[in-house]
């Protein structure tokens, strides 16, 4: 499929002198990412700058995955799109420690699943389309982004009703 692109570097060139760099730039589809409120659309390039070091006996990798996303403002459900920055930073090793690092294998890293992690830390559960949405009427369902509607503020609940008569003595 046209678009597709791995996230796999060959790393053979700096393994071979413990301290040389390089950079790359990677484009990949990763379908899939999705929390609550908010996705990355199916079929969107993700993009990663990655800095590239070598150690002794692995590659530390620190740079950027960039995403666009989609999803539903919290308060009015008008549609929000953005484009989410978010930080990685990955030692890559021939035995890795669960959770610590990563596999290097045969001279090559595989940034997708840190692509991924990074893109889904970043997703926001709730989005919204601004800071200072004022949501829908809870009576009416106007939009109060667009029109002030008549309804009154204060409700109270009808549970606490019979506490309203009830007066203390000073």
């Amino acid at each position: 499929m046209s678009g597709r692109r791995s996230l796999t570097v060959n790393v053979a060139d700096l393994l071979r002198r413990p301290g040389q760099q390089r950079d790359a730039s990677l484009d990949a589809v990763l379908d899939g990412l999705q929390v609550l409120g908010s996705k990355v659309p199916e079929g969107a390039q993700v993009h990663v700058e990655a800095h590239l070091e070598s150690l002794n006996e692995g590659v530390v990798v620190k740079g950027t995955t960039e995403a666009p996303w989609v999803g539903e403002c919290r308060r009015c459900l008008r549609a929000v799109e953005a484009t989410l920055s978010s930080p990685i930073l990955e030692v890559y090793e021939p035995h890795p420690s669960e959770g610590e690092t990563q596999l290097l294998q045969g001279g090559e890293i595989d940034l997708e699943p840190v692509a991924r992690e990074a893109v889904l830390l970043e997703l926001p559960l709730a989005p919204l389309c601004r800071d200072d949405c004022a949501g829908l009427c809870p009576r009416c369902g106007v939009d109060r982004n667009e029109v002030a509607c008549a309804c009154g503020t204060e409700e109270t609940d009808p549970r606490w009703a019979g506490l309203e008569n009830l007066r203390l003595d000073d």
